[in-house]
């Protein structure tokens, strides 16, 4: 057994440097290729085409074995999905930080081995303990998002007011970075200083759909590509888009106190069997020990646990309604 956590330890360790050296290589490519964008935009050259912002087309699309590498793209997705959520990481730190907390967690699962196996155990506490800086991420960048959503009504009435008392779309796009709260503030910020330091309008919208990947800005950055093209009254379009947006919000709020009900239930169903079990352990500290060390018993709490999670799984499916 000892001989088997040992060779488990190793193959997991070496397997999380080669997943932070992928994310080394990953990051240095990415900054090479935002230096070589720059230094494009400098020149005056074009840097990317503008296709239609409410799908999103891979132009680069590589064959044979690069292609299934290139699929993952771990760092690159890691990256995003800290800078819309609004942190100083890179993806490299956050890997490394993710490959060095699987290491507590497996010392800890090859010590306790309270699933009945330390092998498994160690690998179970590996992932959870592995995943903690990503879950963390998640979390700040729904939050980021949602309230990226709250204030983008208000910038758009921005915008139309401002494009009503006769001022220019871009000199209206700095005074909105100028005037909003962040994050939303930021964003646009971010918009203007890319378009005033040389980049075309359509890449710096393009860019920041991808920086606010909000269905609300795709819809705003078609709209403004599209009149930039055919004509028409912007300033009209972006208040009939906020008008929109609130309503939604109102019907959002709507189903959330329909569902209100549900989310409860779905909270007690979850915490009552974690609550049950630590209460028998109080009260009856010998009773799940003997489950656990049953061969058969193993087999039934390991059910257990999987049951609960695809219970949650579906329960949260179930009150999930998408406006």
């Amino acid at each position: 057994m000892t001989v088997m956590l040992i060779a488990v330890f190793v193959l997991i360790f070496c397997l999380v440097l080669a997943a932070t050296k992928v994310g080394f290589q990953f990051v240095d490519a990415r900054q090479k290729k935002q230096m070589i964008d720059r230094l494009h935009v400098a020149a005056g050259e074009p840097v990317m085409e503008v296709s239609n912002l409410l799908r999103e087309v891979d132009v680069d699309k590589p064959d044979g074995l690069m292609a299934r590498f290139k699929a993952f793209r771990v760092a690159r997705h890691a990256q995003q999905q800290i800078q819309q959520a609004g942190l100083n990481w890179s993806a490299t730190h956050m890997l490394m930080a993710m490959g060095l907390l699987c290491i507590p967690g497996l010392g800890l699962g090859a010590v306790i081995g309270f699933l009945g196996n330390r092998v498994i155990t160690a690998i179970v506490l590996a992932v959870l303990f592995g995943i903690v800086p990503w879950v963390y991420v998640r979390k700040k960048r729904k939050k980021r998002l949602d309230t990226l959503e709250e204030q983008f009504p208000e910038a758009l009435d921005f915008l139309s007011r401002s494009m009503r008392a006769g001022h220019a779309f871009t000199i209206t796009l700095q005074m909105v970075g100028e005037e909003l709260a962040d994050p939303l503030g930021q964003e646009f910020r971010t918009l203007f200083n890319e378009q005033n330091l040389g980049a075309t309008l359509e890449a710096a919208l393009r860019n920041f759909a991808e920086r606010v990947p909000l269905l609300d800005v795709r819809f705003f950055t078609s709209s403004v590509l599209l009149q930039k093209q055919t004509g028409g009254n912007l300033a009209e379009i972006l208040t009939r888009l906020a008008y929109v947006i609130r309503e939604r919000f109102r019907l959002k709020g709507q189903v959330r106190a329909a569902s209100a009900h549900g989310r409860l239930t779905a909270t007690i169903l979850t915490v009552l069997p974690i609550a049950t079990m630590l209460g028998m352990l109080l009260v009856a500290p010998g009773y799940l020990q003997g489950m656990a060390a049953d061969p058969d018993g193993k087999w039934l709490i390991g059910a257990s646990i999987a049951a609960q999670f695809i219970g949650y799984y579906f329960i949260r499916k179930i009150i999930t309604i998408k406006v």
